[in-house]
Protein backbone atom coordinates (compact mmCIF):
# COMPACT_ATOMS: atom_id res chain seq x y z
CA UNK A 1 0.00 0.00 0.00
CA UNK A 2 1.36 3.68 -0.97
CA UNK A 3 2.55 4.59 2.89
CA UNK A 4 0.80 7.87 2.03
CA UNK A 5 -2.51 7.07 0.56
CA UNK A 6 -2.90 3.41 2.69
CA UNK A 7 -5.90 2.37 0.51
CA UNK A 8 -4.01 2.41 -2.65
CA UNK A 9 -2.06 -1.18 -3.31
CA UNK A 10 0.90 -0.32 -5.45
CA UNK A 11 3.89 -2.37 -6.92
CA UNK A 12 6.40 0.57 -6.90
CA UNK A 13 8.73 1.96 -4.07
CA UNK A 14 10.69 5.01 -3.44
CA UNK A 15 14.36 3.86 -4.88
CA UNK A 16 15.91 6.49 -2.44
CA UNK A 17 14.18 5.36 0.92
CA UNK A 18 12.50 1.72 0.06
CA UNK A 19 8.85 2.98 1.33
CA UNK A 20 6.06 1.77 -1.20
CA UNK A 21 4.26 4.68 -3.37
CA UNK A 22 1.54 5.42 -5.39
CA UNK A 23 2.72 7.00 -9.00
CA UNK A 24 1.29 10.29 -7.61
CA UNK A 25 3.56 10.19 -4.78
CA UNK A 26 6.82 9.68 -6.98
CA UNK A 27 9.32 11.04 -9.22
CA UNK A 28 11.31 9.97 -11.86
CA UNK A 29 14.69 10.29 -10.82
CA UNK A 30 18.05 9.41 -12.46
CA UNK A 31 17.97 6.05 -10.77
CA UNK A 32 14.46 4.75 -10.18
CA UNK A 33 11.93 7.20 -8.63
CA UNK A 34 12.06 9.06 -5.78
CA UNK A 35 9.11 9.61 -3.56
CA UNK A 36 7.98 13.45 -2.93
CA UNK A 37 9.07 13.18 1.20
CA UNK A 38 12.48 12.37 -0.20
CA UNK A 39 12.62 15.65 -2.91
CA UNK A 40 11.43 17.68 -0.04
CA UNK A 41 15.13 16.86 1.45
CA UNK A 42 16.56 18.34 -1.24
CA UNK A 43 18.90 16.18 -1.23
CA UNK A 44 20.27 15.55 2.74
CA UNK A 45 21.59 12.41 3.18
CA UNK A 46 19.08 10.33 4.82
CA UNK A 47 19.35 6.57 6.47
CA UNK A 48 16.91 4.66 4.61
CA UNK A 49 13.54 3.87 5.83
CA UNK A 50 12.08 0.69 5.99
CA UNK A 51 8.58 0.45 6.81
CA UNK A 52 7.54 -1.87 9.55
CA UNK A 53 4.66 -3.92 10.28
CA UNK A 54 3.32 -1.54 12.98
CA UNK A 55 3.72 1.20 9.96
CA UNK A 56 0.20 2.96 9.53
CA UNK A 57 -1.54 1.17 6.49
CA UNK A 58 1.63 -0.81 5.63
CA UNK A 59 0.46 -4.66 4.87
CA UNK A 60 3.39 -6.78 6.23
CA UNK A 61 2.60 -8.83 2.51
CA UNK A 62 3.36 -6.15 1.08
CA UNK A 63 5.97 -4.29 2.94
CA UNK A 64 8.27 -7.02 3.19
CA UNK A 65 9.09 -7.63 -0.82
CA UNK A 66 8.29 -4.10 -1.22
CA UNK A 67 11.95 -3.00 -0.01
CA UNK A 68 14.87 -4.15 -1.36
CA UNK A 69 18.45 -2.22 -0.75
CA UNK A 70 20.73 -4.22 -3.83
CA UNK A 71 19.28 -6.47 -6.84
CA UNK A 72 20.31 -9.40 -4.94
CA UNK A 73 18.26 -11.68 -7.67
CA UNK A 74 19.90 -9.62 -10.51
CA UNK A 75 23.31 -10.54 -9.79
CA UNK A 76 22.02 -13.87 -8.70
CA UNK A 77 20.86 -14.67 -12.34
CA UNK A 78 23.81 -13.15 -13.84
CA UNK A 79 25.76 -15.46 -11.70
CA UNK A 80 24.11 -18.46 -12.92
CA UNK A 81 24.34 -17.34 -16.34
CA UNK A 82 27.98 -17.02 -16.16
CA UNK A 83 28.09 -20.52 -14.30
CA UNK A 84 26.78 -22.22 -16.75
CA UNK A 85 28.50 -20.46 -19.55
CA UNK A 86 31.41 -21.36 -17.95
CA UNK A 87 30.68 -25.16 -17.15
CA UNK A 88 29.73 -25.39 -21.35
CA UNK A 89 33.31 -23.62 -22.43
CA UNK A 90 35.01 -26.34 -20.20
CA UNK A 91 33.10 -29.38 -21.66
CA UNK A 92 33.68 -27.94 -25.00
CA UNK A 93 37.40 -27.07 -24.39
CA UNK A 94 36.50 -23.59 -26.14
CA UNK A 95 33.39 -21.71 -27.19
CA UNK A 96 32.11 -24.14 -29.78
CA UNK A 97 29.15 -24.71 -27.69
CA UNK A 98 27.96 -27.64 -29.69
CA UNK A 99 30.90 -30.13 -28.12
CA UNK A 100 29.13 -29.10 -24.65
CA UNK A 101 27.34 -32.00 -23.72
CA UNK A 102 25.19 -29.73 -20.87
CA UNK A 103 24.44 -27.09 -23.98
CA UNK A 104 23.35 -30.34 -26.35
CA UNK A 105 20.76 -31.53 -23.22
CA UNK A 106 19.81 -28.02 -22.55
CA UNK A 107 19.39 -26.22 -25.87
CA UNK A 108 15.97 -25.64 -27.53
CA UNK A 109 15.37 -27.63 -31.00
CA UNK A 110 11.82 -28.69 -31.63
CA UNK A 111 11.99 -32.12 -32.36
CA UNK A 112 13.73 -33.09 -29.17
CA UNK A 113 11.15 -31.25 -27.50
CA UNK A 114 8.68 -33.10 -29.28
CA UNK A 115 10.14 -36.00 -28.15
CA UNK A 116 9.18 -34.96 -24.44
CA UNK A 117 12.12 -33.14 -23.32
CA UNK A 118 10.10 -30.51 -21.90
CA UNK A 119 12.50 -29.06 -19.83
CA UNK A 120 14.56 -27.77 -22.34
CA UNK A 121 11.44 -25.02 -22.93
CA UNK A 122 12.82 -23.56 -19.26
CA UNK A 123 16.98 -24.98 -19.42
CA UNK A 124 17.57 -23.12 -22.75
CA UNK A 125 17.17 -19.58 -21.40
CA UNK A 126 20.20 -20.30 -19.42
CA UNK A 127 22.69 -21.03 -22.10
CA UNK A 128 24.81 -18.42 -24.85
CA UNK A 129 26.62 -19.36 -27.96
CA UNK A 130 29.38 -16.83 -27.20
CA UNK A 131 31.16 -14.73 -24.85
CA UNK A 132 29.97 -12.08 -27.36
CA UNK A 133 26.53 -13.25 -26.99
CA UNK A 134 26.35 -13.85 -23.01
CA UNK A 135 28.38 -10.38 -21.81
CA UNK A 136 25.68 -8.60 -24.18
CA UNK A 137 22.58 -10.69 -22.57
CA UNK A 138 24.08 -9.92 -18.92
CA UNK A 139 25.22 -6.08 -19.60
CA UNK A 140 21.57 -5.59 -20.68
CA UNK A 141 20.19 -8.09 -17.42
CA UNK A 142 22.31 -5.41 -14.94
CA UNK A 143 21.08 -2.13 -16.49
CA UNK A 144 17.29 -3.39 -16.83
CA UNK A 145 16.70 -5.45 -13.79
CA UNK A 146 18.75 -3.62 -11.28
CA UNK A 147 16.08 -0.64 -10.67
CA UNK A 148 13.10 -3.11 -11.90
CA UNK A 149 13.97 -5.30 -9.20
CA UNK A 150 14.04 -3.03 -6.40
CA UNK A 151 10.75 -1.36 -7.80
CA UNK A 152 8.49 -4.64 -7.85
CA UNK A 153 10.34 -6.83 -5.36
CA UNK A 154 12.60 -10.39 -6.17
CA UNK A 155 9.30 -12.83 -5.37
CA UNK A 156 7.51 -10.79 -8.25
CA UNK A 157 10.58 -10.00 -10.27
CA UNK A 158 11.46 -13.42 -10.41
CA UNK A 159 8.68 -14.34 -11.40
CA UNK A 160 8.07 -11.43 -14.52
CA UNK A 161 11.58 -13.05 -15.19
CA UNK A 162 10.66 -16.57 -15.35
CA UNK A 163 7.29 -16.03 -16.86
CA UNK A 164 8.92 -14.28 -20.08
CA UNK A 165 11.80 -16.66 -20.94
CA UNK A 166 8.90 -19.23 -20.75
CA UNK A 167 7.12 -16.94 -22.85
CA UNK A 168 9.71 -16.49 -25.38
CA UNK A 169 10.24 -20.60 -25.47
CA UNK A 170 6.82 -20.75 -26.28
CA UNK A 171 6.82 -18.23 -29.40
CA UNK A 172 9.89 -20.29 -30.58
CA UNK A 173 8.05 -23.25 -30.48
CA UNK A 174 5.15 -22.15 -31.79
CA UNK A 175 6.24 -20.36 -34.71
CA UNK A 176 9.65 -21.19 -35.18
CA UNK A 177 11.79 -23.89 -37.30
CA UNK A 178 11.94 -27.10 -36.38
CA UNK A 179 15.75 -27.12 -36.88
CA UNK A 180 16.91 -24.10 -35.64
CA UNK A 181 18.61 -24.47 -32.00
CA UNK A 182 17.81 -22.07 -29.63
CA UNK A 183 19.82 -20.76 -26.67
CA UNK A 184 19.97 -17.72 -24.88
CA UNK A 185 18.65 -15.02 -22.00
CA UNK A 186 17.61 -12.50 -24.37
CA UNK A 187 13.93 -13.38 -24.39
CA UNK A 188 13.49 -12.97 -20.76
CA UNK A 189 15.77 -9.59 -20.95
CA UNK A 190 13.76 -8.50 -23.47
CA UNK A 191 10.41 -9.35 -20.78
CA UNK A 192 12.32 -7.06 -18.49
CA UNK A 193 12.44 -4.34 -21.35
CA UNK A 194 8.11 -5.35 -21.68
CA UNK A 195 7.98 -4.68 -17.47
CA UNK A 196 9.95 -1.64 -17.32
CA UNK A 197 7.42 0.15 -20.12
CA UNK A 198 4.68 -1.12 -17.82
CA UNK A 199 6.28 -0.09 -14.68
CA UNK A 200 6.75 3.62 -16.72
CA UNK A 201 2.95 4.01 -17.76
CA UNK A 202 2.35 2.92 -14.50
CA UNK A 203 4.46 6.39 -12.91
CA UNK A 204 2.89 8.26 -15.51
CA UNK A 205 6.18 9.24 -16.86
CA UNK A 206 6.62 9.33 -20.43
CA UNK A 207 7.10 6.33 -21.93
CA UNK A 208 9.08 7.33 -25.11
CA UNK A 209 12.74 6.29 -23.82
CA UNK A 210 11.90 2.90 -23.45
CA UNK A 211 9.65 2.29 -26.29
CA UNK A 212 12.86 3.74 -28.35
CA UNK A 213 14.75 1.35 -26.95
CA UNK A 214 12.77 -1.75 -27.81
CA UNK A 215 12.12 -0.70 -30.85
CA UNK A 216 15.72 -0.39 -31.68
CA UNK A 217 16.20 -3.77 -30.36
CA UNK A 218 13.41 -5.61 -32.22
CA UNK A 219 15.08 -3.80 -35.58
CA UNK A 220 18.67 -5.09 -34.60
CA UNK A 221 16.76 -8.77 -34.43
CA UNK A 222 15.24 -8.40 -37.54
CA UNK A 223 18.66 -7.42 -39.39
CA UNK A 224 21.61 -9.08 -37.40
CA UNK A 225 21.40 -12.77 -38.87
CA UNK A 226 21.29 -15.34 -35.97
CA UNK A 227 18.83 -13.79 -33.24
CA UNK A 228 15.64 -15.17 -32.61
CA UNK A 229 13.06 -12.31 -33.48
CA UNK A 230 10.40 -14.74 -32.01
CA UNK A 231 12.14 -15.16 -28.77
CA UNK A 232 12.30 -11.80 -28.50
CA UNK A 233 9.18 -10.88 -29.06
CA UNK A 234 7.43 -13.91 -26.99
CA UNK A 235 9.58 -12.39 -24.09
CA UNK A 236 8.57 -9.03 -24.56
CA UNK A 237 4.71 -9.90 -24.79
CA UNK A 238 4.66 -11.91 -21.89
CA UNK A 239 6.96 -10.09 -19.49
CA UNK A 240 5.26 -7.31 -20.17
CA UNK A 241 1.61 -9.21 -19.13
CA UNK A 242 2.78 -10.27 -16.51
CA UNK A 243 4.10 -6.84 -14.91
CA UNK A 244 0.63 -5.39 -16.13
CA UNK A 245 -0.88 -8.08 -14.01
CA UNK A 246 1.01 -7.22 -10.99
CA UNK A 247 0.76 -3.81 -11.63
CA UNK A 248 -2.51 -2.52 -13.56
CA UNK A 249 -4.87 -6.10 -12.72
CA UNK A 250 -5.90 -5.12 -9.03
CA UNK A 251 -7.72 -2.06 -9.87
CA UNK A 252 -9.46 -3.37 -12.80
CA UNK A 253 -10.63 -6.86 -11.38
CA UNK A 254 -11.05 -5.22 -7.86
CA UNK A 255 -13.57 -3.37 -6.53
CA UNK A 256 -12.89 -0.24 -4.22
CA UNK A 257 -14.18 -2.25 -0.76
CA UNK A 258 -11.66 -5.20 -1.83
CA UNK A 259 -8.91 -3.72 -2.76
CA UNK A 260 -6.30 -4.17 -0.18
CA UNK A 261 -2.67 -5.06 -0.25
CA UNK A 262 -3.65 -8.91 0.47
CA UNK A 263 -6.20 -8.94 -2.52
CA UNK A 264 -3.67 -6.85 -4.67
CA UNK A 265 -0.43 -9.33 -4.36
CA UNK A 266 -3.18 -12.45 -4.58
CA UNK A 267 -4.40 -10.86 -8.31
CA UNK A 268 -0.67 -10.14 -9.29
CA UNK A 269 0.73 -13.76 -8.67
CA UNK A 270 -2.43 -15.41 -10.20
CA UNK A 271 -1.70 -13.62 -13.06
CA UNK A 272 1.87 -14.72 -12.77
CA UNK A 273 0.97 -18.02 -12.62
CA UNK A 274 -1.56 -18.35 -15.27
CA UNK A 275 1.11 -17.00 -17.79
CA UNK A 276 3.51 -19.97 -16.90
CA UNK A 277 0.89 -22.01 -17.05
CA UNK A 278 -0.65 -20.63 -20.87
CA UNK A 279 3.25 -20.20 -21.78
CA UNK A 280 4.64 -24.14 -20.58
CA UNK A 281 0.93 -25.48 -22.06
CA UNK A 282 1.81 -24.03 -25.98
CA UNK A 283 5.48 -25.30 -25.42
CA UNK A 284 4.03 -28.71 -24.74
CA UNK A 285 1.40 -28.45 -26.65
CA UNK A 286 2.87 -27.91 -29.85
CA UNK A 287 5.72 -30.40 -28.88
CA UNK A 288 2.90 -33.12 -28.88
CA UNK A 289 1.44 -31.77 -31.96
CA UNK A 290 4.61 -31.85 -33.69
CA UNK A 291 5.88 -35.30 -32.77
CA UNK A 292 2.36 -36.37 -33.68
CA UNK A 293 2.34 -34.85 -37.13
CA UNK A 294 5.59 -36.81 -37.83
CA UNK A 295 4.91 -39.96 -36.98
CA UNK A 296 2.10 -39.84 -39.05
CA UNK A 297 3.79 -38.31 -41.78
CA UNK A 298 6.65 -40.89 -41.23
Amino acid sequence: MCYRHPDRPTGLSCSRCGRPACPECLRPAAVGQHCIDCLRNDGVQRSAVRPTFGDRGISPMVAKPMVASRPYATYGLIALNLVIFAFCALQARGFDMIRSQLFVDWALVKPWIAGGEYWRLLTAGFLHFSVTHIALNMISLYILGRDLEIAIGIPRYLGVYLTALLGGSAAVMLLGSGTAINAGASGAIYGLMGAVLIVVLRARVSPVPVISIIVLNLVLSVTIPGISLLAHVGGLVFGAAATAGILFLPQWVLSADRRNAAAASRVGWIAIVVLLIVAVAIGVGVGISYANTHILVG
